[in-house]
């Protein structure tokens, strides 16, 4: 046996082989470095800690330190208990009706309570008020008491419609939603109100430009405003073809561009407005702006000299510049039935942001009337009158584009 600890492990005690304080690497292996690193610890403060305790022997001090606590719940057996009976029983009923009477006193002063954010509800209030009294003018409480009652009569069934779909109330809430877009953004100056008959029929011929044929709703809203007449314009197929867009057009009094349809509004002394460059206006390039396209062949003469009512002129400056159109995707636009597919400096390249109109200024000049009561109803068929009437009208209008765009000067300022 003793042989056998010789060769094993040292002479010393188990564990301590090397005869120092410490652990050998032996043992920290087999018990593991927690377990050793914790004696050792514990080890330091015993050694160390007791001795300045008794070298110091403060026992003076410590008498006062064991006796605070036997004071200490005598004084509070005795004292606290009525206190806390005062506080809950008269201080929190006393606490709770001085804060009503705050809250009450701060409710008939200010009139009303004050947001989280800090902003009482009587300032935001007035806010809006001016905003609205901006944006929709000075009698925005009658047009909003005149769409609450529209819309009253549209819920109990109370309108009309003639033989085309025209709703003369949609008309009346599209003109008031219109007003703040042409009035404020496009700042829309009006020409020649005068020339617009204030009975009887009339035929309106203005350009087409924008590449969203938002043109034709500004001069609508103009008749109506300023003339106090409706506008019933002559539309595409292709408007009319579209799920939503031909709905409403319908209700606020467009019909097709046809003979038939043109003829029976203007004998009936109806305002038919007609733009003859199409979607070649509208689609045009902006390198190429206000520089009309071909007027067809003469129909919209031919329909105005058989119902015996005179064509007005109306010259258009400012929808070039709402969307600036740079290109053209012919191929998707085919696909998709379109005349062209636009592209603009911001669309499609910031996605619906990109369809904002631009904020350029608007000016509408309806020109001097041109009399086809002059002609016999069958001078109709004679092209080579349809053709001159057509390039007379062209022609007024071009001339009276360049001259706008001299008054106008810069398009957005």
């Amino acid at each position: 046996m003793s042989d056998e600890r010789k060769t094993i492990g040292s002479g010393g005690k188990a564990g301590r082989g090397n005869r120092q304080t410490s652990p050998s690497a032996a043992a920290r292996a087999l018990a593991g470095a927690p377990a050793a690193r914790k004696p050792v610890a514990k080890a330091k403060p015993k050694v160390t800690e007791p001795k300045p305790a008794a070298t110091k022997a403060p026992a003076k001090k410590s008498p006062p330190k064991k006796a605070a606590p036997t004071k200490r719940p005598a004084d509070k057996a005795a004292a606290p208990k009525p206190r806390l009976r005062a506080v809950t029983d008269e201080d929190a009923a006393a606490a709770a009706a001085a804060a009503a009477e705050e809250a009450a006193r701060r409710t008939r002063t200010a009139g009303a309570a004050p947001l989280s954010a800090g902003i009482p509800i009587d300032e935001i209030v007035v806010a809006v008020i001016q905003a609205a009294q901006r944006v929709l003018g000075s009698d925005w409480e009658a047009r909003v008491a005149t769409l609450l009652a529209t819309i009253r009569k549209r819920m109990s069934g109370d309108y009309e419609v003639d033989e085309f779909g025209f709703d003369p109330q949609i008309t009346e809430v599209l003109t008031a939603a219109i007003e703040p877009l042409a009035e404020k953004w496009f700042r829309l100056e009006v020409r020649g109100v005068e020339n617009i008959p204030a009975e009887g029929g009339a035929l309106l011929v203005a350009n087409h430009s924008g590449t969203v044929p938002i043109d034709g709703l500004i001069t609508g809203y103009a008749v109506k405003k300023y003339a106090g007449r409706d506008l019933r314009p002559l539309g595409a197929d292709l408007v009319f073809s579209l799920p939503f867009v031909g709905q409403i057009a319908r209700k606020v009094g467009a019909t097709l561009a046809c003979t038939e349809d043109a003829e029976r509004l203007l004998t009936t002394g109806e305002l038919a407005g007609v733009w003859p460059e199409g979607f070649k206006g509208i689609g045009k390039p902006f390198a190429e702006r206000y520089k009309l396209q071909r007027f067809g062949r003469g129909g919209f003469v031919s329909s105005a000299m058989r119902a015996q009512v005179p064509i007005v002129p109306v010259s258009i400056v400012g929808a070039e510049e709402i969307y600036p159109l740079v290109g053209n995707v012919p191929s998707l636009a085919r696909l998709l039935g379109l005349p062209y597919l636009p592209i603009t400096p911001f669309f499609p390249l910031l996605g619906p942001l990109g369809m904002i109109p631009l904020p350029s200024k608007w000016i509408i000049e309806f020109g001097e009337p041109i009399r086809t009561d002059a002609y016999d109803p069958e001078s109709a068929d004679d092209p080579m009158l349809l053709f001159n009437v057509t390039d007379q009208v062209r022609e007024t209008i071009q001339q009276t584009l360049y001259g706008l765009l001299v008054d106008r000067g810069n398009a957005f300022f």
